[in-house]
Order: structure tokens, then C-alpha cells, then sequence
């Protein structure tokens, strides 16, 4: 669940959107659980609730919601009266009387952070123990949040030993994290950012597609594991948001400035601020702007003795990109290493700061042969502070340029991708025998594989 503000919905305009009426059992009767029941009860479906608590099912049979939550109370004395829902504690009814199976347990935190998934193996095997007396396809979708690897280590397993059947086979499997937040979770389940499906098959997914066909959301289809991290990556992110405002807000007030308007205006930018630019794993930042301004404000919550812990950890995150990137060509093996954009960013010559350059002068240090190309770094064009950089502060990588990609590629054992630039896309497919490519930039749609390694893909 995630936390947000107050949005009104409409309950008398939410009608039955469905064309063929599924049969849903929904374990676990918390706020997750809660409204899933009775929001898909309320689009027509039929719909068991399954909890071990009996006061949560007797209230729910009686038509009272077990949760405090705008709107779902109406939905479920409504839908309760009409016969679109019940709640039992007995898992073998709610199984037989079903075709899917949600599973909406707690997955609370342990002490070291990590997560007790008790709730679900024991859900898992309470539902493969009655799958193994079905003769029908069940599909059994994930709503409680799991850390990647849970649905392969946990549910499957969990579910093949008690049913004595094989997933993706005999039973679906499917991944499918929730968006809602408290306060506004009626309303969230029917306008979601998107609906994702990770599923262990087709047959599987395509249950899930029909049950939300009809959302106006994206509807994405994906593997078990990507369905996990998506929730974790949008939980963390809202979390590094809410840190990153405070931190900026502590900043402005110790300097005298309305933190809130300053984010007011920060967050009318929706074309590099608030959107999916800069939002792709890859290579360090660099540049004359970025470190630059980082150290500038970090510098200044020092000055102000204000402890900002998430502004002064850009940084050395940073860093550690620029290392793992070294990690990456030394574990090769290889002597010889070729080098493919070496400026900032692909389309410029700004070799300041470059986070590639610091790859460079590490292997010049260590005595690897290097060849370096980059068709926008020509020393005899370059100007002012670009050529003062690179004769002054880096001028033992001059020599090392080469004037096209093939000298490269002729000479380098191990070649590193460095920017983005169009003329590098056909080199991970040209290789020679032996050599490899480190691609710090996905110059190409490729997961990492014996010939192609990708920094974070």
C-alpha cells in the first residue's frame, strides 16, 4: 500500500465493466485483500474472501467492511446483499468454488530488513493442497509484495509440493503488484498508473488480461521477476522523493527560502524533472554541470551543519558506477582495450568530468594498451576550455586517439562502449573471435551474455 491524498469517487458510477462474470477467491482480507474483493465483487464477479480471522469474515458476511476505507464499505454491503460476495475460512471451498486465486497476505518486515514470507508459503500450500484435487486450470496470482526471486523460491515450490502438479502446466502462475494507496485505494484500484502481469506462462497471463481488460491503464505483460521489482523500484522511488524534498526544504530554510515554492517551480518542469528522462540504469554522470552543482549544494549543508544524508551519498554512488565499470574490464582478462566514446555524453566534445576518463586513466595506470575513439574529440578542433582540459589535465590520452572505429576494433581484446553515439550500434554484432564488448551505454537491446556485457542489464 502506499500512502496519498484524499480523491472522491463515485460509487454509483462504478458499473459492470466485465463481460464474462470470473469466480475469485481473495486470501487474505486486509486492506489489500479487502478492496480487491470488493471492488471486482462490485464489477460483477463472483467473489470469496478467505481469512483466518473469523471476526473479519463475519463481518464481511454480514456486509461490513473489516477495514477503514473511503467507499469500500458501501461496495461491500452492496455487493454482499446482491450475492456477489461472501467470506469463508475454509481454503478448499474458496478454492473449488474459484478460477483465480489472489493472494493479498502481509509480507511484514523482519529485523535485519529482510521480509517473513511465513504467510505466504503457508498460504501457498494451503492452496497447492487443494489444487492437487482439482481437474481445472487455477490461476494463482501474487498481490502481496515480494521481493524479486519470491514467486521462484517461494510460491512455486510451495505450490508444486502440496499439489503434487507442475506450474506453468498443470496451474498459472502470475505476478501482479498493486498500486493503491490508503485514503484513496477504491479509486486507485479503478484509475491505476498501469497494470502489470508477470506470469510464469501465457495461458496464465491471458486469465488476467480479460479480468482487467477493460482499466484505463497500461496493461503490461512481463516475467515473474521484473513484476516483483517494479513495485520495489516505484516504493523506493516515492520514498527518494519524499527524502530529496525534505533535504532541499532543510536547505532553503537555513538559507531563507520557502522550501515549498522553490519545489512548486521545480516541479512544473515536467520535461526533465518529472519525467522518465535521466531514468535509465547505465553509466555515471559527468559533465561540467552535474558534479559541479552536486558538491556546490552539498558543500553548503555542510557549511549550514545540516545533515543530509541523501544528498551527500549522490556522489559516491556515482563513484561507484565509475569502479564497477573498472571491475567490469579487468575481470575480462584482456591486456588490450579499445575504448568507443570517451566524451560525457554522445553529440559533444565535453570531456570535463567525463566518468569514461577516469576509466582511461585507471588502465594507463595499471599498464593496459588502450586505443581511444571518438569522432566529436578531434584536438585540432577542439577550442578553449576543451582543449585547455585535455592538453593540461589529460594530455597523455591524446596520444592514445585513434581516428576510427575500425583501428579500435583491430587492436582491442576487450571494447568499452562509452557513449551513445549511432555509429557504435553494429559493433557488439562485428566481433572477432575472443573479443568482448562492455557496454556502459545499451547501445543495443541485448541482455549480458558471453559476448556482451551490459553495465546494468
Amino acid at each position: 500500500m502506499l500512502l496519498g491524498m484524499v480523491t472522491y469517487l463515485d460509487i454509483n458510477s462504478v458499473k459492470d465493466k466485465i463481460g464474462v462474470s470470473m469466480k475469485i477467491s481473495v486470501f487474505g482480507l486486509g486492506y489489500v485483500g479487502a478492496v480487491s474483493a470488493g471492488c471486482l465483487a462490485a464489477d460483477g464477479h463472483e467473489v470469496i474472501g478467505l481469512d483466518p480471522n473469523q471476526t473479519k469474515v463475519d463481518l464481511i458476511n454480514k456486509g461490513i467492511s473489516p477495514i477503514i476505507e473511503k467507499d469500500i464499505g458501501e461496495m461491500i454491503a452492496k455487493t454482499v446483499a446482491e450475492g456477489k460476495l461472501r467470506a469463508t475460512i475454509d481454503v478448499r471451498e474458496a478454492v473449488m468454488g474459484s478460477d483465480i486465486s489472489l493472494i493479498c497476505v502481509g509480507t511484514p518486515s523482519q529485523l535485519n530488513g529482510n521480509l517473513d514470507l511465513s504467510y505466504v508459503r503457508r498460504v501457498c500450500e494451503e492452496i497447492g493442497a487443494a489444487i492437487k484435487e482439482k481437474g481445472s486450470f487455477h490461476v494463482v496470482v501474487a498481490r502481496s509484495t515480494m521481493l524479486p526471486g519470491s514467486m521462484r523460491t517461494v510460491v512455486i515450490p510451495s505450490l508444486e509440493l502440496t499439489s503434487g502438479k507442475k506450474a506453468a502446466v498443470d496451474f498459472g502462475v502470475c505476478n501482479n503488484p498493486e498500486f493503491l494507496r490508503e485514503g484513496t485505494a477504491v479509486y486507485d484500484y479503478y484509475n491505476p498508473p498501469k497494470t502489470v502481469i508477470g506470469e510464469s506462462d501465457s495461458r496464465a497471463g491471458d486469465v488476467l488480461v480479460k479480468l482487467y481488460e477493460n482499466m484505463n491503464a497500461p496493461l503490461i505483460r512481463t516475467d515473474l521477476e521484473t513484476a516483483e521489482m517494479v513495485k520495489y523500484t516505484d516504493n523506493n522511488w516515492h520514498a527518494l522523493k519524499v527524502a530529496f524534498a525534505n533535504e532541499i526544504g532543510n536547505i532553503s530554510k537555513a538559507v531563507g527560502i520557502d522550501g515549498h515554492k522553490v519545489m512548486e517551480i521545480f516541479c512544473q518542469d515536467t520535461k526533465l524533472n518529472l519525467s522518465s528522462y535521466y531514468m535509465k540504469p547505465g553509466f555515471a554522470f559527468g559533465g561540467s554541470c552535474l558534479p559541479k552543482d552536486v558538491r556546490a549544494l552539498t558543500y553548503k549543508g555542510k557549511s549550514l551543519d545540516l545533515d543530509l544524508p541523501l544528498l551527500n551519498a549522490i556522489m559516491p554512488s556515482n563513484q561507484r558506477q565509475i569502479e564497477k565499470a573498472i571491475t567490469m574490464i579487468t575481470d575480462k582478462g584482456h591486456r588490450k582495450i579499445g575504448i568507443l566514446g570517451f566524451a560525457f555524453k554522445a553529440g559533444t566534445d565535453d570531456l570535463r568530468e567525463s566518468p569514461i576518463v577516469d576509466v582511461i586513466e585507471y588502465l594507463i595506470g595499471k599498464g593496459y594498451e588502450l586505443k581511444l575513439y571518438d569522432k566529436n574529440v578531434n584536438l585540432a578542433a577542439l577550442t578553449g576550455a576543451n582543449r585547455d582540459y585535455i592538453l593540461n589535465h589529460i594530455p597523455h590520452i591524446s596520444k592514445l586517439m585513434v581516428e576510427s572505429v575500425e583501428e579500435v576494433l583491430s587492436h582491442a581484446e576487450t571494447i568499452v562502449i562509452g557513449n551513445g553515439a549511432e555509429e557504435f550500434r553494429g559493433v557488439p554484432g562485428n566481433l572477432k573471435a575472443g573479443q568482448v564488448v562492455i557496454d556502459l551505454v545499451r547501445i543495443v537491446k541485448e541482455r549480458s551474455g558471453e559476448s556482451y556485457d551490459g553495465i546494468c542489464w
